[in-house]
């Protein structure tokens, strides 16, 4: 009986096809300032201080910013640290950590 191989160019595209990827989307809101955002990504995300300023202002700008496109468990699990994180001791007024969801990436988009 012989056996069935695959080359190792076949085998990662097929990888890539059957994997599923998800982005992890930080979403705005008022209680939370830039310096909690930059401080955040920088310590969870180990971005630079340019990486987690640029992701600060779109997330103020447009509401959203996408941070990390991966696979579904670490996508949820950096959407966990998100929302360990804690509430911004800057701001009286902020209670609780910042808001992040998961959603699948779509097909044809950057990874």
């Amino acid at each position: 009986m012989s056996k069935a191989t695959a080359s190792p160019e076949t085998d990662v595209v097929n990888r890539g096809e059957l994997t599923p990827l998800y982005r992890v989307v930080l979403l705005d809101d008022d209680d939370h300032t830039y310096d909690y955002v930059i401080e955040m990504l920088q310590k969870i995300f180990v971005f630079s201080l340019d990486q987690a300023y640029r992701h600060a202002e779109e997330v103020d700008t447009c509401g959203r910013t996408v941070l990390l496109t991966c696979e579904l468990p670490e996508a949820e699990f950096a959407r966990d640290q998100i929302h360990a994180y804690g509430p911004d001791r800057r701001l009286p007024r902020s209670k609780a950590s910042m808001s992040a969801v998961v959603e699948p990436a779509g097909a044809g988009e950057p990874r």
